[in-house]
């Protein structure tokens, strides 16, 4: 469970998360929703100690994330960021296998190795293993990273957009694997996205953020209403029930 208690950032006078208290459910997907602006990623970053509260207290199953020795954290939790750079040449092997750092401190054992194995073919990366990062696509990239962050086996694995770069057949077998990973390993997923419809459809919980605060939470029938998401986003929202989910149209 990742608990968050007063949770604030402050930069300068500008209140980018304002005092959120939240509990987010152990195991299944847990979508994070909310229009540009409203805090998610920071949230995210603030959850997985990348950037530090200004005020507040976060918990991961009850350790203190900001307290909590490096390894012993990144044990338990991993996270993908919006923005990844790596100016290293690297293969593909090579970046899943640095999920394996917090164990492996650089001496890799056989049963890492089944770890990237394993990884690389739930991403269907096995013919670009030995290829390298710059000969990819973006979409190529962004499933090695995600790769990078399973391979990583925590408990808890939060994804910053992990659609990016994706068109729309890769970006739904990107969901069909994160939904995956967390029904088959029993992960907590916990993802920021921007794409509702994905949210609905994938998600366990979904928390819809506005202006720093968290506006609403729930089951995705009990966010997925038009009042609620014209609220949310300040724009006009119809809802339809296709296949037994609930869609969002804005056009």
């Amino acid at each position: 469970m990742i608990e968050l208690k007063s949770v604030s950032k402050q930069y300068g006078d500008t209140l980018v998360v304002d005092g959120v208290d939240l509990t987010l459910p152990k195991g299944g997907v847990t979508s994070i929703i909310g229009p540009n602006g409203a805090g998610k990623s920071t949230l995210l970053s603030m959850m997985s100690r990348l950037l530090p509260m200004s005020t507040g207290w976060i918990g991961i199953d009850g350790l203190d994330v900001t307290k909590t020795r490096g390894d012993v954290l990144a044990r338990r939790l991993s996270i993908l960021r919006q923005d990844n750079h790596m100016t290293a040449r690297l293969t593909v092997r090579d970046l899943v296998a640095f999920g394996r750092y917090p164990y492996t401190k650089d001496r890799p054992t056989g049963e890492d190795k089944v770890h990237v194995d394993r990884a690389l073919g739930f991403l269907d990366l096995q013919p670009l293993a030995d290829r390298f990062l710059d000969e990819l696509s973006g979409g190529q990239r962004q499933r090695a990273f995600v790769a990078m962050v399973l391979c990583q086996d925590t408990d808890y694995a939060l994804f910053d957009e992990p659609l990016n770069n994706l068109d729309m057949r890769h970006a739904a077998g990107m969901m069909r694997l994160l939904r995956r990973a967390a029904d088959h390993f029993n992960k907590t997923i916990v993802l920021v996205l921007h794409d509702i419809n994905f949210a609905s459809c994938y998600s366990d919980h979904i928390v819809a953020m506005k202006a720093g605060k968290v506006a609403f939470q729930g089951a995705p029938d009990a966010v997925m209403q038009a009042s609620v998401l014209t609220e949310i986003f300040n724009t006009d929202m119809a809802i339809h029930e296709i296949a037994g989910r609930k869609i969002a149209v804005f056009y």
